[in-house]
């Protein structure tokens, strides 16, 4: 998976997937002993991945990946965000491969979750690479799931940018539930993702956004997620979850401005893995997604999703291992954090205890309640 690499100087740098997988592995949860099973991860067919994308965004990037220097930029290739490489055509099919076996595993059975932490690619468009996203592997993923008799797809987005090309691809789509909660477009790559927007004609309610303030930490982003999604979920009844965890939400990633700490995150998956088994049978696919501070959080935030996805969350106060912190410092010339945990107990204020309309972040929930609610049949104002 390391292979997806826009090169040195990108802030997509690969080696947080590998630096994740290490910390995993030393910490028990993936390996030979580890509570999460390994499989392989195909390449996706060039058939699989056009049921979302265009030929012709194919070709283009197929045509980029045999020489650079035909980026075409019409396409977003060569762009700052989205530079070419060689072989970049079959480095992004890898990535969509992992993501549809994620998919095929937990919908057959052979599995109850499964997770792909170098996917989560939500910004690919149908016809357009974007925001360091070539293929939009989610998208190709619930794709697949609806074509193998999945009848409702609810998907949750974490990242701190908006998920915008997961909903635009099943924008009029009434089987897929797109929720995206992250920093409001008004300050933030893509620019999109707002409260009126909530799907096509054929499919109104179906995208559900909610625009946060910067500056929102863990107790605001989880008041914020528990006003918005559990009750949607339950009302939706989703086949299966699919969710895609960046952890750019995090006060220390370089591109963004929220101000959540790994402990905060971890409340969300958990919150995430819960409500899995309460709405879909237990049937959750979680990938990646963003996330740029790639040594102090990356490894943390997905060993800790990878540990709940296997069932069982590493207790935060755990110390990192020696071997995985000499491996950083070798490396990478950085000192890595000492302990799983930022130090914060997470904790927020429920919804139903109060709404205060003079807050930038109450009002952000209530517009995405008034917009989307009363299309699912949801009381605006409480439970």
């Amino acid at each position: 998976m390391t292979t997806y690499d826009f090169g040195p100087t990108h802030p997509m740098a690969p080696v947080r997937v590998d630096l994740t997988m290490r910390l995993a592995e030393e910490l028990g949860v993936t390996g030979p002993d580890g509570v999460l099973r390994q499989v392989a991860a195909p390449v996706a067919s060039d058939d699989a991945i056009a049921t979302v994308h265009s030929p012709a965004l194919l070709e283009a990037v197929m045509a980029a990946g045999r020489d650079p220097r035909r980026a075409d930029y019409s396409f977003g290739l060569g762009s700052d965000d989205n530079p070419v490489f060689v072989g970049m055509h079959d480095a992004g099919a890898h990535v969509v491969g992992a993501t549809v076996e994620a998919m095929r595993q937990v919908w057959t059975g052979e599995a109850t979750h499964a997770a792909n932490i170098a996917g989560g690619l939500h910004h690919a468009m149908p016809g357009r690479v974007s925001g360091f996203c070539i293929y939009n592997d989610i998208a190709v993923g619930i794709q697949w799931l609806l074509d193998n008799g999945a009848e409702r797809v609810a998907y949750v987005d974490v990242d701190v940018h908006h998920g915008d090309g997961v909903e635009r691809i099943f924008w009029d789509d009434p089987r897929v539930l797109t929720i995206s909660l992250h920093e409001t477009g008004q300050m933030l790559f893509p620019g999109t993702g707002f409260p009126q927007d909530l799907g096509g004609p054929e499919a109104k309610g179906s995208a559900v956004n909610v625009a946060l303030p910067p500056g929102t930490s863990d107790a605001g982003w989880l008041r914020a997620f528990h006003a918005v999604v559990p009750e949607l979920l339950r009302e939706f009844d989703p086949d299966i979850l699919v969710t895609q965890h960046g952890c750019d939400t995090h006060l220390e990633d370089p591109l963004a401005h929220l101000m959540l700490t790994v402990d905060g995150q971890r409340a969300t998956y958990l919150a995430l893995h819960e409500l899995a088994h309460e709405v879909a049978g237990g049937k959750w696919v979680a990938t990646g997604g963003g996330g740029y501070a790639i040594v102090d959080v990356v490894p943390r935030a997905w060993s800790h999703l990878l540990a709940i996805v296997g069932g069982a969350p590493l207790d935060p106060s755990l110390p990192t291992p020696d071997g995985w912190r000499d491996h950083v410092l070798t490396s990478m010339g950085q000192q890595a954090p000492f302990r799983l945990t930022d130090g914060r107990t997470p904790a927020y204020r429920d919804w139903r205890d109060g709404y205060d309309p003079n807050t930038w972040l109450d009002r952000a929930i209530q517009a995405t309640r008034e917009a989307a609610f009363p299309l699912h049949g949801l009381n605006v104002h409480g439970y």
